[in-house]
């Protein structure tokens, strides 16, 4: 029985054996079918590893980025200003983004000459002294002519003889005085530069010129940026910004909101030669009232209790001429303005009222938990490209200066 038993036995443990074996066999078949799946998800796992070191290293990239938002109401001179920045810290306009402005600057001046007679027509049946607006009966077939094309929204090419015409007309006595009125007219700003270069734009190569792109009037739509540095493009010699151009007029206002955060510094437009004109959109309200209004606004947004202020008062060059013919207290915000001298010195007493009357705006407007935020005043004309650089890199030091500060380092 024994025997039997043992016999039994190692028949069973035998056969446990055997299958213990055909099991492992399993086993390491099964291990040699999985090895290509395994190697598939080590190069899964080492792409998404890459990806994630791109990621990281991008961010990491980002953080060395500073913000710029530059706001302001129509008209204030920022697109200009972002042009500038295009020329000054990039690489330019090559020669198809230059050809690519002959339309929009053919524009502006069939858009002037149309404004001014359209305007002369206006003053003529209003004014008292009508009869200083009444073009020669010689131009006014020109001018009617002018004024169709004007109002059509494809402008043909400007050629040697529509531009004839319309430097006969911008020459007429007429036109000069509606042209003087120009502050109640909505007349671009471009309009003297473009009619003295008349000849030279409707040449049939025509390529504008960095400065005719300067003074080219394009209403920004949208939101576009520019990544720049003002001292060169390494991070080593000075800070790399992103710089957010946004529609000013106020349809376009919308858009600016989700701009908001994680922003370093708004640099607001203000163009303080518009004290005594009147909004593109809505010709009741004051530029100035308007640019007051935003500038206040824009100071109690919560989003920007720590953001650096930038206040650029541009337009100077135009205000300089304006302020000596057009007193400053014609505006509601400067009605207490009393001038006390004439020619240059009454230009910077003129300067300085205006200057004083946007600090008062910005403490009055301003926490008093967040008074120690960074505020600064420039003096800007946006046409001028050595005071632009100037100015961005007095900007770029006062905020290297204050990050310098936030880091414990000063």
């Amino acid at each position: 029985m024994f025997a039997e038993l043992t016999r039994e036995t190692g028949q069973n443990t035998y056969s446990m054996i055997s299958m213990l074996s055909l099991a492992f066999e399993g086993m390491g078949s099964f291990c040699s079918r999985q090895k290509p799946y395994s190697e598939a998800d080590a190069e899964e796992n080492e792409q998404a590893a890459e990806i994630e070191r791109r990621i990281a290293q991008e961010t990491k990239a980002e953080q060395h980025i500073h913000k710029l938002l530059l706001l302001g109401a129509g008209e204030s001179g920022k697109s200009t200003i972002f042009k500038q920045i295009k020329l000054l810290f990039q690489t330019g306009f090559d020669e198809a983004e230059l050809r690519s402005y002959t339309s929009v600057i053919h524009a502006n001046v069939y858009q002037t000459i149309k404004i001014l007679y359209d305007g002369a027509k206006e003053l003529g049946q209003n004014e008292s002294d009508s009869s200083k607006y009444v073009v020669s009966i010689e131009n006014k077939e020109i001018g009617e002519k002018l004024s169709a094309i004007g109002s059509r929204l494809d402008y043909p090419y400007l050629t040697k003889d529509i531009a004839h015409e319309i430097k006969t007309l911008w020459k007429d006595a007429a036109i000069q005085e509606t042209y003087a009125r120009g502050n109640i007219l909505q007349v671009p700003d471009c309009a003297q530069y473009f009619m003295e270069n008349l000849e030279r734009l409707s040449e049939a190569d025509y390529v504008p010129t960095k400065e005719d792109v300067l003074y080219a009037r394009v209403r920004t739509t949208g939101v576009v940026e520019i990544q720049f540095s003002p001292v060169g493009e390494s991070r080593k010699s000075g800070e790399v910004y992103r710089l957010y151009d946004v529609g000013g007029q106020r349809n376009e206002r919308r858009k600016w909101i989700h701009l908001f955060e994680g922003v370093t510094a708004v640099i607001f437009c203000a163009a303080i030669s518009e004290y005594d004109q009147m909004l593109f959109e809505d010709e009741t309200k004051n530029r100035m009232m308007e640019t007051k209004e935003l500038f206040d606004w824009v100071l109690k947004q919560a989003c920007f209790e720590k953001t650096s202020f930038m206040l650029f008062l541009n337009k100077f060059d135009i205000f300089e001429k304006k302020v000596q013919k057009v007193p400053l207290n014609v505006c509601e915000w400067f009605k207490d303005y009393q001038p006390k001298a004439s020619g240059k010195h009454e230009v910077e007493h003129a300067y300085e009222f205006v200057k004083k009357k946007f600090e008062e705006l910005y403490f009055q407007s301003t926490k008093p938990d967040c008074v120690d935020r960074v505020f600064k005043i420039y003096r800007t004309t946006a046409l001028d490209q050595k005071l632009v650089k100037k100015t961005f890199k007095l900007v770029d030091e006062t905020l290297r200066r204050r990050n310098l500060i936030e880091a414990g380092l000063l």
